[in-house]
């Protein structure tokens, strides 16, 4: 991790940087050589064939992951995992800080790493 990265990651509540840092554990775990870097303030993760995922917080206070908006990642995560889920619109997805949706998440960073091959 970039001192910088590190950085954006302390700036988090304590509640939401621990989801977000097993997020992160998600996306280094998904055998797809990945980019960390900062993106918008916030931590980020870049494949060579995929979309970016930036983590972040939600004014709310949720931790969150996003996409572009202009890719259609979101949007077929959604078709497969419905409702019931916090989505925000076809850019991220945020859920109540210590209920990560381990499954939907999985599905999104798979989406995304991939987006482009």
């Amino acid at each position: 991790m970039t001192p910088e990265v590190k950085a954006a990651f302390e700036k988090l509540p304590d509640g939401p940087r621990a989801d977000l840092m097993q997020v992160r554990e998600m996306i280094l775990g998904s055998g797809v050589t990945v980019e960390e870097a900062l993106r918008w303030g916030q931590p980020a993760y870049l494949a060579k064939k995929g979309t970016t995922i930036r983590l972040g917080v939600t004014k709310a206070g949720l931790p969150s992951v996003f996409t572009h908006c202009q890719s259609s990642v979101m949007g077929d995560v959604q078709a497969v995992a419905g409702a019931g889920h916090n989505w925000d619109g076809n850019r991220g997805l945020s859920w109540s800080q210590g209920e990560l949706p381990d499954e939907v998440l999985r599905l999104i960073i798979d989406r995304a790493l991939g987006y482009h091959a």
